[in-house]
């Protein structure tokens, strides 16, 4: 347990990681996946490359830091991180690699000077802390999991059962236990995590799940992303009848219950868990606002699905934005998505719900627009590898 002296410690380094922790995790991540191949396919290389997980850690470790006397004011960054560990399956025997690498980087990078024995003892009790944490958690996640019905733990075997190509980008494959047996339910905007062996290498992805869980199958729709080792895979390679490995669902960007008008605005692939929200929410009554934002009518997947819920369904209202539109293209508008076309296209009244995902750029855009237009922060969510603080700067 961290003494007070130990505590302040921590909270010493905080702005020596405002100004050097993405330095330091950067250093960390390079350490350990070239010392510890065993833990290299909990993590995604593109996000290695971009930058935004050591990115990522960097605001984790920092807001610990910054919160080592009040943790409980972790607990969103702390549910979102358990939910994409358990979707990865990220086990406690991890732990003491992930923690001695990261004691190692703090010590070579800010030089013995400052990162003393003392406060390498120090991070070493807070590391622990906040490990135990997780692995509680994730833990209780693990058993919810297997014990619920349809749940396993680990791996399971599915089938694709149907693969279907939904845009010049975009193709979704439904996925069927090879068991047989009974599915694990899920909430809308959840996803699933696979895992594969390409050339000999294991790798682990998150999938959003593109549909209502219906007891017989999962379906995901798979972008594929320029030079995306995995994505090329799944279009290229994986066809009907053949067999991938699906860890359980996970996830905390979830439809919430309830009856103030619905906004779902979403770009590219981001519209997959917002169609899951969709579906939810159609019979509910509630006014829905459904935005999605293409560069046009080629990549724009689901547009028909999305047109035919809103024939059906009066209170389904449908928008599309396309920033590079192709000739014959139909669009309510064509450019980026503007502050003044959310505010037509919302409700006057901006006591709303509204979830948006997308690229990082669109996400930053469609935050500061909710804001200006007067949408309360806490019914704007979205889901955002990295820092949070990212999307305001």
């Amino acid at each position: 347990m961290l003494t007070n002296a130990q505590r302040d410690l921590i909270k010493a380094t905080v702005p020596l990681l405002e100004s050097g922790g993405e330095a330091l995790t950067t250093h960390f991540y390079r350490m350990m996946l070239s010392e510890y191949p065993e833990v290299r396919p909990l993590f995604n290389q593109a996000h290695q490359a971009s930058g935004d997980q050591p990115r990522a850690l960097a605001n984790g470790v920092l807001m610990y830091a910054r919160h080592i006397d009040k943790l409980e004011a972790l607990g969103p960054l702390v549910r979102q991180v358990v939910n994409k560990h358990v979707a990865l399956q990220i086990l406690p025997e991890h732990y003491p690699i992930v923690g001695s690498c990261l004691l190692r980087a703090i010590r070579e990078v800010l030089g013995e000077e400052i990162a003393t024995d003392t406060v390498i003892e120090a991070w070493a009790v807070a590391y622990q802390q906040l490990a135990d944490i997780f692995i509680g958690a994730e833990e209780q996640l693990y058993q919810d999991n297997a014990t619920a019905p349809g749940g396993w733990r680990g791996a399971r075997a599915f089938r694709v059962a149907r693969k279907v190509v939904e845009s010049t980008e975009i193709t979704s494959f439904h996925l069927a236990p090879v068991d047989a047996g009974a599915l694990l339910d899920y909430q809308p905007g959840q996803y699933i995590g696979m895992r594969l062996l390409l050339d000999g290498e294991e790798v682990r992805r998150n999938y959003s799940l593109s549909a209502l869980a219906n007891g017989r199958e999962y379906r995901i729709s798979v972008k594929r992303e320029p030079g995306g080792r995995v994505s090329s895979h799944l279009h290229d390679n994986v066809q009907v009848g053949d067999e991938l490995e699906l860890f359980p669902p996970a996830g905390e960007f979830t439809l919430n219950a309830s009856d103030k008008p619905l906004a779902l605005i979403s770009a590219g692939v981001g519209i997959t868990p917002a169609l899951a929200m969709l579906d939810a929410a159609r019979h509910s009554g509630r006014p829905i606002h459904f935005i999605h934002c293409a560069r046009n009518a080629e990549v724009h997947a689901f547009r028909d699905w999305v047109d035919a819920h809103a024939a059906e369904h009066p209170q389904i209202r449908h928008y599309v934005c396309y920033s590079e539109p192709c000739e014959g293209d139909a669009a309510d508008a064509t450019g980026l998505l503007s502050r003044d076309l959310l505010a037509q296209w919302l409700p006057a009244d901006r006591d709303l719900d509204a979830y948006f995902l997308g690229p990082k750029p669109f996400m930053a855009q469609v935050k500061r627009h909710l804001q200006a237009l007067g949408v309360p922060d806490e019914q704007s969510r979205y889901e955002f590898f990295g820092p949070a603080s990212a999307l305001d700067s």
